[in-house]
C-alpha cells in the first residue's frame, strides 16, 4: 500500500504534479508555434533600398521582397514564365504593341508610415506612373533608367532632357502621352514603337511602386527608409554589417502557387508541398554582410545560415568531382547548379584617352589586353571551375543565345596581343621592358580594385598577364559600392565587374553597349551609332530568325570595338539547410524570400 507522499498514482500530490506537467507541456508546444520562422543568409555589401535608385543585385535582394512590381516571375517555371504580383492580370496589348494596358488589384496597401498621417495607403495606379517618372528624373541618377529608356514610353525621354537641358526641376505632374492613369486601378502605357517584350519591364525591380510622399518626405534618405507594399518591410539595417527584414503583418492574402513543367519532378514535388500556403511563410529575414569567403562559409558549416552562394574557393570541398561532398549529403544539405545569365567583365572607359577611343590604335589597345587575359587560368585557379568562357554579351536562358557561337572575347593569345601592340606603335622605346605609348608618352594601366583577398588574386593573375606582354598596371582599392559610384561616374580607368540580366530578353545583355545608357548599366560610356542602331532594331522586331540575325551582328560589333572584355558567365552553386524549404534559384530576378519555409 502506498500513501500519497509515496507515489499513489491517483493522490493529490501526483494529480497535481500531472497537471503541472501538462501545462509545461503544452507551454512548450505553444512556444514552438509561436517561435518565429527566421531566414538567415549570408550576403556581400549592399548599397541602398531605393529602387530606382540602385542598380546591384544585393541591394535588388532586398528591395525585391519590400516593393512589389506589376509583374514577376513563377517561382518555378522553367523556361520562365510572366504572372501578375499586383496587376489583376496580364497587360493587355494592342496589335502593333504600342499600347498596353494594366489593370491594378484593388485593396493592396503600403506598409504605415509617418508620411501617411496614420491613415492607410492603398497602392494605385498613379504610384506606378511616379515612380517610372522617377527612372527618368536627372536627380534620381537612376542605373535603371538606361533600361526603362529602351521601352520607349511616350514624351518621357523627353521630359527628362528637357530637365537637362534647361537645368529646371523634372516636372512630375506635366500630361505624358506615355503614361495614362486611366482610373484609380488602370494603367495605360503608350509606347513610340512597338515593344513585343513590353511586359519584361513590368517585371522588372527597378519599377517597383514607391509612394510619393513617402520619397518628398525623406529626400535622399529613400535609399535608408524604404516603404513598400511587399511581403517583408526593413527592421533593420547596420550598413556592411546587418540587415533584417519582419514579415509584413498586413500584408494581403496571397498564397503559393506555381506553374512547374509536366516533366519536373522537383518542382512538381515543392508545388504539393507548399502550395496553397499563404505568403511569406518565413517571418523574419537576417542577413549578415559579410565580404571575405572563407568566413561566408565556415558560417554556413557551422549552421549559423541557411542559404549561401558557395564561394568559387570552397567549391572542391563542397562539390568534389562535381557530386555534393557526403559529409554535407549526411546532413541533409542540398546543391543548386546552374549557369546564370550573368556576366564578368572587364570595363574600358571609352572616354579615357589612353584606353578608350574609337581610333585604331585605341582598339587594338582593349583588344591585345582582351587577349593577353587568360580566361581558362582564371576559371580553374580562381573559380575552381565555377564559370564558362564568355562568348557574348547574351548568355545562356536568353533569346539570342546560341550555343555553338565563338568568338575573340575566349581565346588566349598574347602571341597576337604582342604583334597587335607592335603594329600599331605600343613599343618599348627606352629598353626598359615596359611599352610606351605611340607617341612616346609612359603608358600605364590603372584599374579599380577591392579590398578583399579575393579580388587580389584576381589581380595578380592580372598583373601577370599584362607583363607577359609588357604592359604595366596598378590598381586602385576601394570598397564595393564607392567603386561602383566612380565608373558610373566615368572616374574609372578600367574595371573588373559582373551584370546580370533582368529579363530573359537577350536585349538585356546588350544595353550596356548603349549610348543612351552611358552612366547607368553602360559603364564603359561606348557610343557607337552602329551599335545605337542594331539595338533599336532588336527592340522592334518580333522574336523569329530575323531577330536572331540582328543579336548576330550586334555581337559581332561588341566584339570587334571592345569597349568590354568579357571574361566569364558565371555559374553559381546554392547551398542551403534541410530545413530550407522550396529553394529555387531564380534566374532573371531576385525574388525568393517569400516562396519559400523553415520547416
Amino acid at each position: 500500500m502506498y500513501g500519497p507522499l509515496h507515489g499513489d498514482p491517483h493522490g493529490p500530490f501526483s494529480r497535481r504534479m500531472r497537471g503541472l506537467l501538462a501545462a509545461a507541456g503544452l507551454c512548450a508546444a505553444l512556444a514552438a508555434v509561436a517561435a518565429p520562422k527566421v531566414l538567415r543568409i549570408a550576403s556581400e555589401s549592399e548599397t541602398g533600398f531605393d529602387p530606382a535608385r540602385v542598380g546591384d543585385a544585393r541591394s535588388f535582394r532586398v528591395t525585391s521582397h519590400i516593393f512589389e512590381t506589376l509583374l514577376h516571375y513563377d517561382p518555378l517555371a522553367r523556361p520562365v514564365k510572366l504572372r501578375p504580383l499586383t496587376a489583376a492580370a496580364m497587360p493587355e496589348p494592342s496589335a502593333d504593341f504600342r499600347t498596353w494596358t494594366v489593370r491594378l488589384q484593388p485593396g493592396i496597401f503600403f506598409t504605415d508610415d509617418a508620411a501617411f498621417g496614420g491613415k492607410p495607403r492603398e497602392l494605385v495606379a498613379a504610384d506606378y506612373a511616379y515612380s517610372i517618372r522617377r527612372l527618368a528624373d536627372p536627380a534620381t541618377k537612376s542605373p535603371g533608367w538606361s533600361a526603362i529608356e529602351q521601352a520607349g514610353i511616350s514624351g518621357l525621354a523627353a521630359l527628362r532632357r528637357e530637365a537637362i537641358d534647361r537645368r529646371k526641376p523634372f516636372d512630375y505632374d506635366r500630361a505624358l502621352p506615355g503614361l495614362q492613369v486611366l482610373d484609380r486601378h488602370t494603367l495605360r502605357f503608350q509606347l513610340d514603337a512597338g515593344r513585343p517584350r513590353f511586359a519584361q519591364w513590368l517585371a522588372d525591380a527597378a519599377t517597383a511602386a514607391v509612394a510619393r510622399e513617402v520619397i518628398e518626405a525623406e529626400g535622399d534618405r529613400s535609399m535608408q527608409h524604404p516603404v513598400g507594399t511587399g511581403p517583408f518591410r526593413l527592421a533593420e539595417w547596420q550598413r556592411a554589417s546587418r540587415i533584417v527584414l519582419e514579415r509584413n503583418l498586413h500584408y494581403r492574402e496571397r498564397h503559393y502557387d506555381a506553374e512547374p513543367a509536366p516533366d519536373d519532378a522537383e518542382g512538381q514535388a515543392i508545388l504539393a508541398r507548399l502550395k496553397g500556403r499563404r505568403l511569406p511563410m518565413v517571418d523574419r529575414v537576417e542577413i549578415a554582410i559579410i565580404e571575405e569567403r572563407q568566413p561566408t562559409w565556415l558560417a554556413f558549416l557551422n549552421g549559423e545560415t541557411d542559404w549561401i552562394e558557395l564561394p568559387d574557393t570552397f567549391t572542391a570541398v563542397a562539390l568534389p568531382g562535381g557530386r555534393l561532398a557526403p559529409n554535407l549529403a549526411r546532413r541533409g544539405i542540398r546543391a543548386e547548379r546552374a549557369v546564370l545569365p550573368s556576366t564578368y567583365y572587364t570595363m574600358f572607359n571609352m572616354q579615357d584617352p589612353l584606353v578608350g577611343g574609337y581610333a585604331p590604335p585605341q582598339v587594338a589597345l582593349r583588344r591585345a589586353i582582351g587577349l593577353a587575359i587568360d580566361v581558362e587560368r582564371e576559371i580553374t585557379l580562381l573559380r575552381n571551375g565555377s564559370a564558362v568562357p564568355a562568348q557574348s554579351p547574351v548568355t545562356l536562358n536568353m533569346s539570342g543565345y546560341d550555343a555553338a557561337w565563338r568568338s575573340e572575347m575566349s581565346a588566349y593569345d598574347p602571341a597576337r596581343a604582342r604583334a597587335l601592340l607592335d603594329l600599331y606603335g605600343y613599343v618599348d622605346r627606352d629598353g626598359d621592358g615596359w611599352r610606351e605609348t605611340p607617341d612616346g608618352q609612359p603608358l600605364l594601366l590603372k584599374m579599380g580594385t577591392q579590398p578583399s583577398q579575393e579580388t587580389r588574386r584576381f589581380d595578380e593573375l592580372m598583373k601577370r598577364d599584362m607583363k607577359a606582354i609588357g604592359l604595366r598596371i596598378e590598381f586602385h582599392s576601394a570598397v564595393w559600392p564607392e567603386q561602383y559610384k566612380a565608373a558610373r561616374a566615368g572616374k574609372l580607368m578600367m574595371w573588373s565587374v559582373s551584370g546580370r540580366a533582368g529579363a530573359p530578353d537577350g536585349i538585356q545583355g546588350l544595353l550596356r553597349y548603349d549610348g543612351a545608357a552611358a552612366g547607368g548599366v553602360n559603364l564603359a560610356r561606348f557610343d557607337l551609332p552602329q551599335m545605337n542602331a542594331a539595338i533599336a532594331r532588336l527592340l522592334a522586331l518580333p522574336d523569329g530568325p530575323e531577330r536572331e540575325a540582328a543579336f548576330d551582328l550586334a555581337k559581332r560589333l561588341t566584339v570587334a570595338w571592345m569597349p568590354y572584355k568579357l571574361r566569364t558567365h558565371l555559374v553559381q552553386i546554392a547551398l542551403w539547410q534541410p530545413q530550407l524549404v522550396g529553394y529555387r534559384r531564380p534566374l532573371f530576378w531576385n525574388q525568393w524570400f517569400d516562396v519559400v519555409d523553415l520547416e
